[in-house]
């Protein structure tokens, strides 16, 4: 095509398609840039932007209904991020070679996003919203995930759905002292902090991340940082949505309401509702049965007729005034739901050792919080292979969490691993993974069954999982506990109060989930989700510092049920042993296509597995018994040894010839033991010697050819010389 018709065909599909796309730049303390693109991609969609940071490219899009469904009383919002291999300028594993279920590391980015979203979207705004981010581009420098709520938020922004924001989050790492705003893949690896921190311009929204036991100061400090970067984030989107012209949203009227009987409902409920949560009922099944008895009594006036029309509406009120009626109670009273005081911690009893047949195993139990935890031994080859697209690497410490619809007294089957899951599991493994010694020779498995749930499940997981390391005799540097932080807070009110330990109710009716973890010496993992406005840092430090104090006493009570791990593993846990060799034995050790190494299995019954690391050869053998691991080091140290002229070995005869024997005196290395060498005295014929192949002889290195390599054997040298007879 010409170049003049090009740029008129050009010039005509930019007029008739208006691409005339807006673009923003954000500019990072270090000087890297981050650019917002809209109007260019997904034009169909209710908001899109193109998010790039270098290389590194994200297409968040955004797509509301029109109306609600009906009967829908909450937020029907759902993120999803996507990977693309393609991204990366990877093939997917697999036969298919496309892109199958969300991983794992895609499940927690999605959460972190929606996580940070959902509360702020208008209480009575109820149509289903989708946001999908998608990786686009990628070139292994720069993290996406510390980009998808920036994307997600901007995509929200240039659309006309209603949403409190904009929003952004941001990674924040400590390396050497400096706080770093999105560090590279390469910097993170150097940090003692990776904390990811979600807010709008006023208020933090949502913190998760995991550091190297650092005070509540240094916490506080790192979020500050984070939000610093994050209000020049959300100034960017204000300027684009003016742009754009996306300030004013959708109206919606999602709801119906009638208020005289929102005003019957709270006249004839409040006062039962209340002296409900003041009575402190420590049972959570009998509790909610009181208050549903409330509600029940208030429907006995209307006919079915009138429930059909008012039913509904009647639940959602008296919602309101049981939530009203608990919060009143505790910032009032400084009464909760089951009697205790706001820095109280439910009793809590623990034991090890309850289950035989895992290798470590305990029951954690806080109040009607239960978590039966397992742990399991196992070796190089138990290893989980991670293939994300950015991320290719072994997991040698794995934690999964499960949550039975039995826990809560559920009739329903159990469908599978949710997010709720993943991300509860993650979270406990993050507590954990820092006090497993760096080269610890077992892949350890812990697993959570949690038994009961009434609030911090994933705490209870935190505090089962160090009791069953520490009784499966894993080396752990220090225990761990954990805690749920809640707080009540009304808005326009100064009078608030923190909460140590938080019952479910007090999750779902309050306005803050703050989970904290740490040994002794500072905190090891933590996440918090905030729903109200206006939170303060220094509530946020009183919340801090009070879960300091019931970490340490929940910490009390581990260590009073086992003190330190198990000296010895159980008997029935496999048995390893990690040795190192020069590289270039590792060939050896293999053989050709695995032959030497799989014998060396056969023959001990003991599992070997060997690597290449830091220029050496690291071997793990692994064994129920010691004679078995003991015969296979016997084995591979042969194989590695390097003859010397002098030494004695315990050789096996190969093959017989007339002139000798060929002695295999270390593995894979055979020597001649000449007729003339066998015996002091002569040998006429070999048979003479009553050797035999498989026979055991031992054997001295005379010699070593130094052209051929060829190996010298005698075995007449380590017998007695007979002393010369005289002629007579």
């Amino acid at each position: 095509m010409p170049i003049f018709a090009r740029i008129l065909d050009e010039k005509y599909i930019k007029t008739f398609f208006m691409i005339n796309p807006i673009v923003k730049t954000i500019e990072l303390p270090d000087g890297r840039t981050i650019t917002l693109e809209t109007g260019k991609l997904a034009k169909q969609a209710d908001g899109s932007v193109m998010l790039r940071m270098g290389n590194t490219m994200l297409l968040a899009t955004v797509c509301a209904a029109k109306d609600a469904v009906p009967g829908t009383d909450f937020m029907p919002l759902q993120v999803e991020y996507k990977e693309k291999y393609s991204a990366f300028g990877r093939f997917p594993g697999g036969f298919t070679k496309r892109e199958g279920k969300a991983s794992d590391y895609e499940i927690l980015t999605c959460r972190l996003v929606d996580r940070a979203l959902r509360p702020l979207f208008p209480d009575n705004f109820h149509a289903e919203v989708y946001v999908n981010i998608v990786l686009f581009s990628a070139d292994g420098i720069d993290m996406p995930d510390a980009l998808a709520g920036l994307a997600a938020s901007a995509a929200l922004a240039v659309s006309d759905i209603p949403f409190g924001g904009p929003i952004s989050e941001v990674r924040v790492a400590r390396i050497d002292g400096q706080f770093v705003i999105n560090p590279t893949f390469e910097q993170l690896g150097k940090a003692d902090m990776d904390l990811m921190v979600a807010a709008t311009y006023d208020n933090i929204m949502m913190v998760e991340g995991e550091m190297q036991e650092v005070s509540e100061q240094d916490l506080l400090a790192a979020m500050k940082a984070a939000h610093e970067a994050i209000k020049v984030h959300c100034k960017a989107q204000m300027e684009l949505m003016e742009e754009v012209g996306s300030t004013v949203k959708r109206e919606y009227c999602h709801e119906e309401n009638d208020e005289d009987l929102r005003k019957a409902v709270r006249e004839t409920c409040y006062d039962k509702a209340y002296a409900i949560a003041a009575s402190g009922n420590r049972n959570k099944h009998e509790r909610q049965d009181a208050f549903d008895a409330i509600r029940d009594e208030f429907k006995t006036q209307y006919t079915e007729e009138e429930l059909e029309e008012k039913g509904t509406l009647i639940d959602r009120y008296y919602h309101d005034v049981e939530k009203e009626a608990m919060r009143r109670c505790i910032l009032d009273e400084g009464k909760r739901l089951d009697g205790r005081k706001t820095t109280e911690i439910r009793p809590i009893w623990c034991e090890v050792g309850y289950l035989p047949g895992p290798h470590g195993s305990a029951i954690f139990t806080r109040g009607e919080t239960q978590s039966l935890t397992s742990v399991t031994l196992g070796t190089k080859l138990d290893e989980k292979i991670v293939d994300d697209v950015l991320d290719q690497h072994r997991e040698r410490f794995l934690l999964h969490y499960n949550f039975p619809p039995y826990s809560t007294g559920e009739a329903k089957a159990q469908r599978g691993v949710g997010r709720r899951e993943i991300g509860h599991g993650h979270l406990a493994w993050r507590a954990l993974k820092g006090q497993i010694p760096a080269g610890y020779p077992y892949t350890v498995r812990v697993v959570s069954d949690i038994m009961e749930s009434n609030g911090s499940s994933s705490m209870a997981t935190v505090c089962a999982g160090t009791l069953a390391l520490m009784d499966a005799g894993v080396a752990m540097k220090k225990p761990v506990s954990g805690i749920a932080m809640g707080l009540i807070k009304n808005a326009g009110e100064e009078k608030y109060a923190v909460l140590s330990d938080i019952l479910g109710d007090e999750d779902h009716l309050g306005d803050m989930d703050f989970k904290v973890t740490g040994t002794r010496d500072g905190i090891t993992a933590t996440q918090m989700d905030i729903k109200v406005d206006g939170l303060s840092f220094e509530i946020l430090e009183k919340a801090l510092l009070q879960a300091k104090e019931g970490r340490e006493h929940i910490l009390n009570k581990l260590t009073e049920c086992i003190a330190e791990p198990r000296k010895d593993l159980k008997p029935h846990a496999p048995r390893i042993e990690t040795m190192t060799i020069p590289k270039e034995f590792i060939g050896a050790i293999i053989g050709p296509g695995g032959k030497i190494i799989q014998g060396m299995q056969e023959e001990t019954g003991a599992t070997i597995t060997i690597e290449e690391t830091d220029g050496v050869g690291r071997i793990e053998i692994a064994g129920t018994n010691k004679k078995c691991i003991d015969d296979a080091m016997r084995i591979i140290k042969g194989i590695v040894a390097v003859p010397e002229v002098g030494e004695v070995y315990v050789g096996k005869v190969r093959s017989v010839m007339p002139y000798g024997v060929f002695v295999e005196f270390l593995p894979g290395k055979d020597g001649l033991l000449h007729i003339s060498e066998i015996d002091w005295k002569r040998l006429e014929t070999i048979e003479e010697a009553g050797l035999k192949e498989g026979d055991e002889i031992e054997v001295k290195l005379l010699d070593i050819d130094p052209k051929t390599g060829k190996f010298k054997l005698s075995h007449k040298v380590l017998l007695p010389r007979p002393e010369k007879q005289e002629k007579k």
